[in-house]
């Protein structure tokens, strides 16, 4: 089985190369949707971000309240390493469990905003960085989100660079034009 890790930082495209891919007949593992999944109620991870950051980061029923806890997070790049931290483990847990349960699949996605070493990295046979110019991810990600401009650029300002993205890679896929141009980019790396 091909192992491709799909990576980028938030409004890049990351998740619309997936998609692509997808319809390509690759299956996808979707990070973000591990990564709600461990933080739900009566899980280990909340117990733990509860542990760190408080009582207060829970809403009135118990779930974790995603708006109180970034704005703790995208606010401080230490609060932001220690959720990090929490979260990864048992993320790459997820990740190696859904790859492991794929068979008769030739391709695996790994879609992850963060290519944490284990459960990423280490599972991966090769890593494909989407990139797309700043103020084009902050227009994305305004439109499909509701934040505001500000919130958006604390949230690219804690993520990692596009030069870190491009070096652990060995596809780079520029994401500034449209859907089409995207689609021949990816159909050009994955054929």
């Amino acid at each position: 089985m091909r192992k491709i890790g799909v990576t980028g930082g938030i409004g890049s495209g990351k998740s619309t190369v997936s998609k692509i891919l997808a319809s390509f007949g690759a299956q996808i593992i979707d990070a973000d949707i591990l990564a709600k999944q461990v933080v739900e109620k009566g899980q280990k991870a909340l117990r733990e971000i509860v542990e760190c950051f408080g009582e207060e980061i829970l809403d009135p029923d118990g779930n974790l309240d995603r708006e109180k806890l970034s704005g703790i997070v995208f606010k401080d790049k230490q609060k932001l390493e220690v959720l990090n931290r929490i979260t990864h483990a048992h993320i790459a847990k997820r990740i190696i469990e859904e790859i492991d349960s794929l068979n008769n699949t030739e391709i695996a996605v790994v879609d992850a905003p963060i290519p944490i070493k284990h459960g990423f990295l280490d599972v991966v046979d090769e890593v494909w960085a989407v990139i797309a110019d700043k103020e084009v991810r902050i227009k994305r990600v305004m439109e499909r989100s509701g934040l505001t401009y500000n919130e958006v650029e604390d949230r690219i300002k804690s993520q990692l660079s596009d030069d870190y993205y491009k070096s652990i890679s060995k596809v780079v896929i520029v994401n500034n034009g449209c859907v089409e141009n995207l689609r021949r980019q990816v159909k050009k790396h994955y054929f």
